[in-house]
Protein backbone atom coordinates (compact mmCIF):
# COMPACT_ATOMS: atom_id res chain seq x y z
CA UNK A 1 0.00 0.00 0.00
CA UNK A 2 2.74 2.41 0.92
CA UNK A 3 4.18 1.91 -2.85
CA UNK A 4 0.79 2.66 -4.62
CA UNK A 5 0.45 6.46 -2.16
CA UNK A 6 4.43 6.49 -2.86
CA UNK A 7 4.01 6.07 -6.89
CA UNK A 8 1.17 7.94 -6.70
CA UNK A 9 2.58 11.28 -4.81
CA UNK A 10 5.28 11.02 -6.82
CA UNK A 11 3.82 11.02 -9.93
CA UNK A 12 1.33 14.00 -9.23
CA UNK A 13 4.21 15.95 -8.00
CA UNK A 14 5.46 15.29 -11.01
CA UNK A 15 3.12 16.67 -13.34
CA UNK A 16 2.49 19.84 -11.23
CA UNK A 17 6.46 20.59 -11.92
CA UNK A 18 5.98 20.19 -15.68
CA UNK A 19 3.10 22.29 -15.45
CA UNK A 20 5.36 24.91 -13.75
CA UNK A 21 7.57 24.55 -16.51
CA UNK A 22 5.59 25.19 -19.33
CA UNK A 23 4.10 28.93 -18.60
CA UNK A 24 3.50 31.64 -21.13
CA UNK A 25 5.47 32.62 -24.00
CA UNK A 26 8.59 34.46 -23.39
CA UNK A 27 8.14 38.17 -24.58
CA UNK A 28 11.23 39.18 -27.12
CA UNK A 29 11.30 42.21 -28.38
CA UNK A 30 13.98 42.88 -31.18
CA UNK A 31 17.72 44.19 -30.56
CA UNK A 32 19.05 46.24 -32.51
CA UNK A 33 20.24 44.89 -35.80
CA UNK A 34 22.22 45.55 -38.65
CA UNK A 35 22.24 49.79 -38.71
CA UNK A 36 25.48 50.16 -40.77
CA UNK A 37 23.82 49.03 -43.95
CA UNK A 38 21.61 51.63 -46.42
CA UNK A 39 18.74 53.46 -44.74
CA UNK A 40 16.34 50.94 -47.28
CA UNK A 41 17.47 48.33 -45.15
CA UNK A 42 17.02 47.08 -41.78
CA UNK A 43 16.96 43.93 -39.46
CA UNK A 44 15.11 43.09 -36.00
CA UNK A 45 17.65 40.46 -34.33
CA UNK A 46 15.80 38.42 -31.06
CA UNK A 47 17.86 37.08 -28.44
CA UNK A 48 17.45 34.58 -25.41
CA UNK A 49 19.65 33.84 -22.92
CA UNK A 50 22.88 34.98 -25.26
CA UNK A 51 21.47 33.22 -28.21
CA UNK A 52 20.11 34.29 -31.30
CA UNK A 53 16.50 32.77 -31.66
CA UNK A 54 15.84 34.78 -34.89
CA UNK A 55 15.54 37.62 -37.00
CA UNK A 56 13.85 39.77 -39.65
CA UNK A 57 14.55 41.62 -42.52
CA UNK A 58 13.77 44.11 -44.87
CA UNK A 59 14.76 45.47 -47.86
CA UNK A 60 13.22 47.70 -49.58
CA UNK A 61 13.76 50.02 -53.51
CA UNK A 62 11.78 53.14 -55.20
CA UNK A 63 10.04 51.86 -58.18
CA UNK A 64 7.56 53.91 -60.29
CA UNK A 65 4.79 55.04 -57.94
CA UNK A 66 6.03 52.43 -55.27
CA UNK A 67 8.25 51.29 -52.93
CA UNK A 68 9.31 47.46 -53.77
CA UNK A 69 9.25 46.04 -50.17
CA UNK A 70 11.27 42.43 -49.75
CA UNK A 71 11.09 40.33 -46.24
CA UNK A 72 12.97 37.62 -45.11
CA UNK A 73 12.39 35.95 -41.16
CA UNK A 74 15.13 33.54 -39.99
CA UNK A 75 14.40 31.46 -37.06
CA UNK A 76 16.62 28.94 -35.33
CA UNK A 77 16.05 24.83 -36.09
CA UNK A 78 13.52 23.14 -33.91
CA UNK A 79 11.26 26.35 -34.12
CA UNK A 80 8.25 27.12 -36.05
CA UNK A 81 6.50 29.91 -36.78
CA UNK A 82 2.87 29.88 -35.64
CA UNK A 83 2.07 33.57 -37.28
CA UNK A 84 3.24 36.28 -38.91
CA UNK A 85 1.76 39.99 -38.43
CA UNK A 86 3.31 43.36 -39.80
CA UNK A 87 1.80 46.73 -39.95
CA UNK A 88 3.47 48.91 -42.63
CA UNK A 89 2.80 52.33 -42.08
CA UNK A 90 4.31 56.27 -42.14
CA UNK A 91 5.09 57.76 -39.05
CA UNK A 92 5.32 61.25 -41.14
CA UNK A 93 1.87 61.22 -42.70
CA UNK A 94 -1.20 60.13 -41.40
CA UNK A 95 0.03 56.36 -41.82
CA UNK A 96 -2.13 56.09 -45.29
CA UNK A 97 -0.80 53.15 -47.39
CA UNK A 98 -1.32 51.19 -49.45
CA UNK A 99 -0.09 47.46 -49.09
CA UNK A 100 -0.31 44.67 -51.99
CA UNK A 101 1.30 41.42 -51.94
CA UNK A 102 3.57 40.92 -54.26
CA UNK A 103 4.75 37.60 -54.48
CA UNK A 104 3.27 34.71 -53.74
CA UNK A 105 3.51 33.05 -49.91
CA UNK A 106 3.40 29.45 -50.40
CA UNK A 107 6.20 25.68 -49.54
CA UNK A 108 7.41 23.68 -51.57
CA UNK A 109 3.97 21.04 -51.18
CA UNK A 110 1.68 22.34 -48.92
CA UNK A 111 -1.21 24.58 -49.60
CA UNK A 112 -0.62 28.46 -49.33
CA UNK A 113 -0.60 30.16 -45.96
CA UNK A 114 -3.46 32.20 -44.91
CA UNK A 115 -3.02 35.96 -45.48
CA UNK A 116 -5.30 38.75 -44.31
CA UNK A 117 -4.80 42.79 -45.18
CA UNK A 118 -7.00 45.28 -43.12
CA UNK A 119 -6.62 48.52 -41.99
CA UNK A 120 -6.60 48.51 -37.87
CA UNK A 121 -9.20 50.36 -36.02
CA UNK A 122 -6.99 52.00 -33.70
CA UNK A 123 -3.36 52.27 -35.48
CA UNK A 124 -2.90 53.93 -38.67
CA UNK A 125 -1.32 51.81 -41.74
CA UNK A 126 -1.76 48.64 -43.50
CA UNK A 127 -1.82 44.94 -41.39
CA UNK A 128 -0.86 41.92 -43.51
CA UNK A 129 -1.63 38.44 -41.16
CA UNK A 130 0.05 35.09 -42.20
CA UNK A 131 -1.36 32.15 -40.60
CA UNK A 132 -1.43 28.70 -41.25
CA UNK A 133 2.17 28.19 -42.49
CA UNK A 134 2.14 24.49 -43.06
CA UNK A 135 5.66 23.20 -44.64
CA UNK A 136 6.89 27.04 -44.54
CA UNK A 137 6.40 27.10 -40.69
CA UNK A 138 9.80 25.21 -40.07
CA UNK A 139 11.88 27.31 -42.94
CA UNK A 140 13.27 30.66 -43.15
CA UNK A 141 10.65 32.48 -44.70
CA UNK A 142 11.65 34.99 -47.43
CA UNK A 143 8.97 34.70 -50.12
CA UNK A 144 6.53 37.73 -47.99
CA UNK A 145 7.22 40.98 -50.56
CA UNK A 146 4.92 43.71 -50.89
CA UNK A 147 4.52 46.36 -53.05
CA UNK A 148 4.12 49.63 -50.98
CA UNK A 149 1.99 53.10 -51.86
CA UNK A 150 2.52 56.02 -49.45
CA UNK A 151 -0.22 58.52 -49.92
CA UNK A 152 2.41 61.11 -50.55
CA UNK A 153 4.76 61.07 -53.27
CA UNK A 154 7.80 62.89 -51.64
CA UNK A 155 10.98 61.38 -49.55
CA UNK A 156 8.48 58.87 -46.74
CA UNK A 157 9.78 57.21 -43.52
CA UNK A 158 7.90 53.64 -43.53
CA UNK A 159 7.69 52.00 -40.25
CA UNK A 160 7.24 48.09 -40.10
CA UNK A 161 6.04 46.59 -37.06
CA UNK A 162 6.56 43.01 -36.45
CA UNK A 163 4.92 40.69 -34.09
CA UNK A 164 5.83 36.76 -34.74
CA UNK A 165 4.79 33.46 -32.95
CA UNK A 166 7.61 31.33 -32.52
CA UNK A 167 6.99 27.71 -30.53
CA UNK A 168 9.98 25.10 -30.00
CA UNK A 169 9.55 21.48 -30.66
CA UNK A 170 9.59 18.99 -28.43
CA UNK A 171 7.65 18.47 -25.52
CA UNK A 172 8.94 21.67 -23.15
CA UNK A 173 9.54 23.28 -26.12
CA UNK A 174 9.37 27.21 -25.46
CA UNK A 175 7.57 29.67 -27.17
CA UNK A 176 8.40 33.46 -28.14
CA UNK A 177 5.85 36.33 -28.89
CA UNK A 178 8.43 38.55 -31.18
CA UNK A 179 7.99 42.08 -31.70
CA UNK A 180 10.07 45.00 -33.12
CA UNK A 181 9.60 47.79 -35.23
CA UNK A 182 11.90 49.04 -38.01
CA UNK A 183 11.77 52.37 -39.18
CA UNK A 184 13.50 52.92 -43.70
CA UNK A 185 13.66 56.07 -45.08
CA UNK A 186 13.15 56.06 -49.14
CA UNK A 187 13.65 58.89 -51.32
CA UNK A 188 10.96 60.25 -53.60
CA UNK A 189 8.96 57.77 -55.27
CA UNK A 190 9.80 57.73 -59.32
CA UNK A 191 7.11 59.01 -61.52
CA UNK A 192 8.30 57.02 -64.65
Amino acid sequence: MERRAYLAALGSGGLVAAAGCTGGPTSLTAQPGNTDGPPQRGSLEFVANGSEIASFGVDGTVGADVIDLRTEFWHREETTVRSIELRLWTPDSDGTTQVAVQSPVEGDSSPPPKLSLYTPDRSPGTVVEVTDLDDLADETISTLNFLVRPIYAGPTTLAVDATIDLVGGGWLGDAYDLSGELTLEFPALDSA
